[in-house]
């Protein structure tokens, strides 16, 4: 009988195995990490533009100068980038798994299907770009301003970015496993991740139905705005509520994928 700490191993085992095949697919296809990496590099360069040309004509946006700008646009594409590199296979998930019926391949495999279907992407390149982009960023920020980065403090901040990257995990496998009902949800994933983009602004920006919005019911301030926060700020409310949104949201998100499983009939187009 496997004890859960056996099925822990076993899990972690798997997570370094695929990950080294994830890596060395990088190697092989030099080409398109270098595509993934340099269109995200362009985007990097576009928000910095936009954000030089703002701050042009203010000396501040809602109290947060210009580096203050910057950090939480790099601490956004450092969680995006995380999530991205290993959960971009739900898009697949709620564009034509379910329709199609192609989803029954994972579920006859002898791991649990959601990690068979995540695997099928670790280390996405266009994710690893991102993260490496969002830190370089970071760095160039953290230049201009007087952070205090004690151990203490680092881990904190560690803890909200893993907070930050469940959260878009969690939105993206609620929205994903809506196709379990209507058979592809892929409007509704790309018409809700527009709102994302909101993590790259501070919070104090938006009105407050849009604060409740973002911090509440699609907490996307938690994948920038919080993190980043705390770096400049010190803690808030929120940097304490973060982790605990983010693992409610994780035990929804992963009990709507349970029920919608249950329900899944292989029956194709």
């Amino acid at each position: 009988m496997t004890t859960p700490r056996g099925t822990l191993r076993r899990y972690a085992g798997l997570a370094v195995l695929l990950t080294g095949v994830g890596l060395r697919r990088l190697v092989s296809y030099r080409s398109d990490f270098l595509v993934g990496v340099g269109a995200f590099a362009l985007r990097v360069v576009l928000h910095a533009l936009l954000l030089g040309v703002i701050y042009r004509h203010v000396t501040d946006i809602a109290g947060w100068t210009f580096r203050e700008a910057v950090l939480l646009l790099g601490v956004a594409m450092l969680v995006r980038g995380i999530d991205h590199a290993f959960t971009d296979q739900l898009w697949e998930l709620g564009r034509k798994l379910v329709q199609r019926g192609e989803l029954v391949r994972y579920l006859v495999r002898p791991v649990h299907p959601l990690f068979s279907l995540l695997s099928e992407r670790f280390c996405y390149p266009e994710g690893i770009g991102e993260a490496v982009a969002g830190l370089a960023v970071i760095g160039y920020a953290a230049g201009g301003l007087d952070l205090d980065l004690d151990p203490a403090r680092l881990v904190v901040f560690a803890v909200l970015l893993l907070a930050g990257a469940l959260v878009f995990a969690a939105v993206k496998l609620l929205l994903a496993a809506l196709a379990f009902w209507t058979t592809t949800s892929l409007q509704v994933m790309t018409a809700v991740y527009e709102l994302a983009d909101t993590a790259r602004y501070p919070l104090d920006v938006f009105p407050w139905p849009a604060r409740l919005l973002l911090t509440g019911v699609l907490p996307f301030a938690l994948t920038g705005f919080v993190p980043a926060d705390y770096l400049l700020h010190g803690p808030s409310l929120l940097t304490w509520l973060a982790p605990l949104i983010g693992g409610a949201l994780t035990a929804l998100a992963l009990r709507v994928w349970s029920l919608g499983v249950r329900r899944f009939e292989a029956v194709g187009p």
